[in-house]
C-alpha cells in the first residue's frame, strides 16, 4: 500500500484550496463533495479525505454530516501564495469595471446558467441553496445579507456543474467585492428592498427545485432586472 507522505498531503490540501480560489470559493461556502474534488484533481477518495483531515485540524474547514464541508477561512489567505497568472488577470479586470459592467456580465451569464442547474443540481447543491437562503433570511443587517447573498448566486452557479460557467462567474464575485459596487449597493439599501430580494431568491430557487428551466430563467431575469433599475436609481441620487 502506497505511503503518503506529510509534505505530498500538504500539497493536496494546498491543491483543494487553490481550486477553490480559482473558482471564487470565500470563507462559509461549501466545497465540492470528496468524489467531485477526487475526479477534479486525479486523486483517490482516500487521499482527498486525508487531505481534508488535515485542512479541518488546521480549523480552514468543517466536515458537517449530512451537509457538506464548509471553509471557514478565506483559501487565498491560507494559502498566503503570488496570486498566479489567472488570478492577476481577474484583479487588473476587476478593477477597471463599473456596477453597470457588472449587471450587463450578470444578465448575459447568471439566467443561462440556470439551463445546466436544472440539469445537473444535486441534492448536495439544493441543500446548499437553502443554507444560503436561512442565511438571508436571518441576516441582521446589510453587510450579512450581502454576504448571503453572493453565497447564494455562486451556489445558483455551482450547481450547474460547468467549471468554465463557474471560472466565468468567479470575475463577477470580485468584482462584487469592490468598494465601488459595495457602496452603490449600500445606498440602494432598504428592509423592504431585501424583503423583496428574499422572495425573488426565493422564486428562483423553487422554479429550479421543480427542474422549471424557463421559469428559473425568467425569475433571476427579473431578479436582476430589479437590482440593475434599484442600483440605477442609487447613481442618480
Amino acid at each position: 500500500m502506497t505511503t503518503v507522505s506529510n509534505d505530498q498531503m500538504r500539497d493536496v490540501a494546498d491543491n483543494i484550496l487553490m481550486s477553490a480560489t480559482h473558482t471564487g470559493l470565500r470563507n462559509g461556502n461549501r466545497l465540492p463533495t470528496e468524489r467531485e474534488l477526487a475526479q477534479a484533481l486525479r486523486l483517490s477518495r482516500t487521499t482527498i479525505r486525508n487531505a481534508m483531515a488535515l485542512l479541518e485540524s488546521e480549523g480552514v474547514v468543517s466536515r458537517e454530516v449530512g451537509r457538506g464541508t464548509f471553509l471557514r477561512r478565506d483559501p487565498d489567505s491560507v494559502l498566503g501564495v503570488e496570486v498566479g497568472p489567472s488570478l492577476a488577470l481577474a484583479t487588473s479586470v476587476v478593477g477597471n469595471v463599473s456596477p453597470a459592467d457588472v449587471m450587463s456580465a450578470r444578465l448575459l451569464i447568471e439566467p443561462a446558467a440556470l439551463a445546466a442547474t436544472v440539469e445537473n443540481a444535486t441534492a448536495s447543491d439544493f441543500d446548499e441553496i437553502e443554507r444560503c437562503l436561512a442565511g438571508g433570511d436571518n441576516a441582521a443587517d446589510f453587510d450579512e445579507f450581502e454576504r448571503w447573498d453572493l453565497a447564494l448566486h455562486q451556489a445558483f452557479v455551482r450547481a450547474s456543474h460547468n467549471p468554465l460557467i463557474e471560472n466565468m462567474y468567479h470575475f463577477i464575485a470580485e468584482a462584487r467585492l469592490s468598494v465601488t459596487w459595495g457602496s452603490l449597493k449600500r445606498r440602494s439599501d432598504s428592509d423592504e428592498r431585501r424583503a423583496h430580494y428574499r422572495g425573488q431568491h426565493r422564486e428562483i430557487a423553487q422554479a429550479l427545485a421543480n427542474r422549471d428551466g424557463r421559469a428559473a430563467r425568467e425569475a433571476m431575469m427579473r431578479h436582476l432586472g430589479a437590482v440593475e433599475a434599484n442600483l440605477q436609481k442609487a447613481a442618480q441620487s
